[in-house]
């Protein structure tokens, strides 16, 4: 399968990696452009691209970059076309990284954000897990403790499209819902960066309340 990864930070740059040993053609790209990917391209054999070409022909599109980069990838270049599967593995974090962005400040669902700025429809993945966890614990199925990952969004043949990507690279995945329901994904819930397993994502998922994100955001807020 074609996959475009935008971003090559530890998230971004794990996934080109398992990604690439998983068998699929991977390109990357970030903002700083292709000559900054030389490295990643050489060790994983993905494609470093421009923006403006790094989704040609992709079936999937996965976003790893900072939130408050988002907004500014379409003007940037990036084209995405109008059949792939874009998947967001972002997370807001304010002051400290993406600043102050006051919709989401004021309670609005992360993705939902994402999904407006890039004009396309989008899949809430990999958002859960530290990039160490995504490095270190892919397991095959049915292995003990195997780490799980809550997939969010609208249309169903996305979602399924993704969970399987996120089995191939050894984890469990777990259809969480529809994509207003992913903020039960964002930080500071029972599910962001815990390794759950798949049998404990679906009551953490239901633990989980707005105040959870709201008191982990606070801890950035200067003082």
């Amino acid at each position: 399968m074609n996959i475009a990864v935008v971003g090559a930070g530890n998230i971004g740059g794990t996934l080109v990696r398992q990604l690439s040993s998983a068998g699929h053609r991977v390109s990357v790209a970030n903002r700083r452009g292709p000559q900054y990917l030389v490295e990643l391209a050489a060790e994983t054999g993905a494609r470093a691209a421009t923006l403006a070409d790094v989704a040609a022909d992709a079936r999937v599109v996965i976003v790893a970059v900072p939130l408050a980069s988002v907004a500014g990838l379409r003007g940037a270049g990036l084209v995405l076309p109008a059949d792939a599967v874009v998947v967001d593995t972002g997370n807001y974090v304010p002051h400290l990284r993406d600043g102050r962005i006051g919709e989401l400040d004021d309670g609005a669902v992360e993705s939902r954000w994402t999904e407006r700025h890039l004009d396309h429809p989008v899949v809430k993945a990999f958002n859960t897990i530290t990039a160490a966890s995504l490095r270190d614990k892919p397991a095959p199925a049915g292995a003990p403790g195997r780490v799980a990952l809550p997939v969010a969004g609208d249309d169903p043949a996305a979602k399924a499209v993704v969970i399987a990507l996120a089995e191939q690279i050894g984890f469990a995945a777990v259809d969480a819902g529809g994509l207003d329901e992913s903020w039960r994904q964002q930080p500071g819930t029972p599910v962001y960066t815990t390794d759950l397993g798949e049998d404990a994502i679906p009551a953490a998922l239901a633990r989980a309340e707005h105040a959870h994100t709201e008191a982990w955001r606070a801890r950035f807020i200067p003082a």
